[in-house]
């Protein structure tokens, strides 16, 4: 498939079927994952890849509201996900990065995270979330970006996630149960492209 093709096709799948997805599929989008660009080389992006269906199930439980997993409605085929995939940013990584002597002029060094005017670190983890999103469609797979909708702390506990790090949110992969959504976001409308794109000015 051609890039141009990928980006215009992907979508976000918000259903999938039960069904697996191999290892090796899996294998490839997380390669390319880790290839994202990241800051100064500071490589603060890691990824909890959760494929083994009970771990997917505990992922639900960790991060859902109690009663989504009770009813979740038109949201039920999301539970039916092969695979969870989630980008896990280190602020600190980046800190002791850009302290380091070769970043000593970038504006940065010495700076404490919560200073930083942009942090690089979440801007690396989308880059990285969104070579899954294309990589899934390249590969045949549905897949949606959400936010967790719990605080972190059951899902550092039961993942063995180092305190301290950033979850930007989960990415859902599997085999898409949809053509498509019908409600909600799915149905609105594109801005037009001349109203996003501004050439020489404002």
């Amino acid at each position: 498939m051609e890039f141009r093709d990928v980006v215009f096709r992907r979508r976000m799948t918000r259903a999938f079927r039960p069904e697996p997805v191999p290892p090796e599929i899996v294998a490839r989008i997380v390669d390319l994952a880790v290839r994202a660009p990241t800051a100064g080389k500071s490589a603060g992006v890691e990824w909890l890849v959760l494929v083994e269906p009970d771990d997917v199930r505990s992922f639900f439980a960790a991060t859902s509201d109690e009663g989504f997993l009770a009813d979740p409605g038109a949201m039920a085929g999301l539970l039916n996900a092969a695979a969870v995939l989630l980008p896990v940013a280190d602020a600190a990584a980046y800190v002791a990065r850009y302290a380091e002597r070769d970043k000593a002029g970038s504006g940065l060094a010495g700076l404490a995270a919560g200073d930083w005017p942009v942090p690089y670190w979440l801007v690396d983890a989308a880059f990285s979330a969104m070579s899954v999103l294309l990589s899934a469609e390249d590969e045949g797979l549905g897949a949606l970006f959400f936010r967790l909708h719990r605080p972190a702390g059951e899902l550092e506990r039961v993942f063995g996630v180092p305190k301290g790090r950033c979850l930007i949110g989960a990415i859902a992969l599997g085999w898409a149960a949809e053509a498509g959504g019908s409600e909600g976001s799915a149905t609105r409308r594109t801005r037009p492209q001349a109203s996003m794109v501004h050439f020489g000015r404002w």
